[in-house]
């Protein structure tokens, strides 16, 4: 049995991150999708919205730099549970819980894009994304910053 997903898509707002009890990281977020199917004229789009859940380090990484539009690519399998709410009704929730997401495009690019839209991150002056936790990456080179823009869209990716 296999239950694998990839999912590439922009977040639709800032991750949620919160402790447990016992101190484990989690963040929730949802991710939108733009998926093709055939209408009345040719090609249609439409866009899903898929709620998924990361845990520990990358639920970290998320809370600290990852931001309402950012492009994301998220790893993971689909997860079904179900709880009773306060008015005594079961909920039913499907998910992808994460085993790896990561940032699709660089600091400058994002920055951009949200200046673009009016829209201005919460801590808009953090360093360079540093999964590792180790000396900050801001060493004032942009991997991204060199060479011609790309304008890459959902239908280019391979998957």
């Amino acid at each position: 049995m296999i239950n694998r997903v990839i999912l590439v898509g922009r977040l639709t707002r800032d991750p949620m991150l919160r402790k447990t009890q016992s101190g484990l990281s989690v963040a929730t977020f949802t991710v939108a999708c733009d998926r093709r199917f055939s209408g009345g004229n040719g090609q249609d789009r439409q866009t899903d919205f898929i709620s998924c859940v990361a845990w520990r380090q990358s639920a970290d990484f998320l809370g600290q730099y990852a931001h309402k539009g950012a492009l994301v690519g998220v790893d993971g399998r689909i997860q079904t549970r179900n709880y009773d709410n306060a008015s005594g009704q079961k909920v039913y929730v499907t998910e992808v819980v994460c085993d790896s997401v990561q940032l699709l495009e660089s600091k400058s690019a994002s920055e951009n894009r949200s200046t673009a839209m009016g829209y201005q991150p919460q801590n808009a002056g953090f360093a360079q994304a540093n999964p590792f936790g180790d000396a900050p990456a801001n060493d004032g080179f942009d991997d991204f910053s060199a060479g011609p823009t790309l304008d890459i869209s959902s239908d280019d990716l391979p998957f």
